[in-house]
């Protein structure tokens, strides 16, 4: 009986185990001693024994960390956004959030245990078997240690434009974790958000116009293309001429030959005699602003009210 319950345990813990948990179905650590000595069992770290060998996948090294942490920790962090389905953002470290004062018996190569005092139990998701932090938490505590603030407000504009999340939703967390570093900030760019931006580079560009006085445009407006297809322009603002004046901002991506290529054909299919269409990039509204901002002008681009 006690060895179906080991191999239930472990099945659901994608063939990891710890020693606690194994005593408490009533192995005992002769048993145990026997089964690493034949090879058929690997011990992963004082904690943790695996009933496979070989290598570990990186799910089986999430399970490791959390096991490891101890019985309320969670994968957290990047690590948990790219469980939520995050794409673009991968850091090969696992980081697993423990709470302050739990003993954590050694460090394993590749995981990052994170102490907070936060109380974590709420934190987490019900939707996975893995110990698994929800979404919004884990990525606004990620995004307040992150020393850069355009990486901390990207994290969040990527949340919302891979519809993973609201800007709603994250400000009700921001909420929820308070006191939490950067949320003044946080609070800013999630208004930008709920007001149409959905990339760092547009809240950059919101900015912009504040800092320079021009008016201020509409994004990710609906649009249809010569094919019918529905497409959502970057920027737009409504010309004196009764033209229309569409800014599409390309990231670094764009320069990758298949990228570049498709953002030609998307910019054709979008174009109409009273559309005009250009391009930036998100360098060009970091580091260069006074110059977009004389070709906005120049284009017919007016004051803001």
């Amino acid at each position: 009986m006690a060895t179906s319950d080991v191999r239930l345990l472990a099945g659901r813990q994608l063939g990891l185990i710890t020693r606690a948990q194994l005593r408490a179905l009533g192995i005992s650590r002769w048993r145990v001693r026997n089964q690493l000595a034949a090879e058929r069992w690997v011990e992963r770290s004082s904690t943790v024994i695996s009933t496979f060998t070989g290598s570990m996948s990186r799910d089986q090294l999430m399970w490791l960390g959390v096991l490891q942490g101890g019985p309320r920790a969670l994968v957290g962090g990047l690590t948990a956004a790219e469980v939520h389905g995050l794409a673009n953002w991968h850091r090969e470290t696992i980081t697993v959030l423990v709470p302050y004062g739990d003993d954590i018996q050694e460090p394993i190569d590749g995981i990052d245990f994170v102490r907070t005092r936060k109380a974590i139990d709420s934190f987490r998701s019900t939707s996975s078997e893995l110990p698994l932090m929800r979404l919004e938490p884990a990525a606004l505590m990620w995004a307040a240690q992150e020393r850069s603030d355009r990486t901390s407000q990207g994290i969040l504009a990527a949340l919302v434009q891979q519809r993973l999340t609201t800007p709603e939703s994250l400000a009700a967390w921001l909420r929820d974790l308070k006191p939490l570093r950067k949320a003044p900030l946080f609070r800013g760019a999630l208004a930008e958000m709920s007001e149409g931006a959905q990339s760092l580079s547009e809240m950059e560009l919101r900015r912009l116009c504040r800092r320079f006085g021009i008016a201020r445009p509409a994004q990710q407006t609906k649009r249809r293309d010569s094919d019918g297809r529905v497409r959502y322009t970057d920027c737009e603002w409504p010309l004196p001429d009764g033209r229309l004046l569409v800014l599409e901002i390309d990231g670094g991506f764009h320069m990758e030959v298949e990228h570049w290529e498709d953002d030609l054909a998307r910019q054709r299919a979008l174009s109409a005699p009273d559309r005009v269409i250009i391009r930036c990039t998100t360098r060009e509204i970091r580091d260069e602003p006074q110059r977009l901002v004389r070709d906005l002008q120049r284009l017919g681009v007016p004051k803001a009210a």
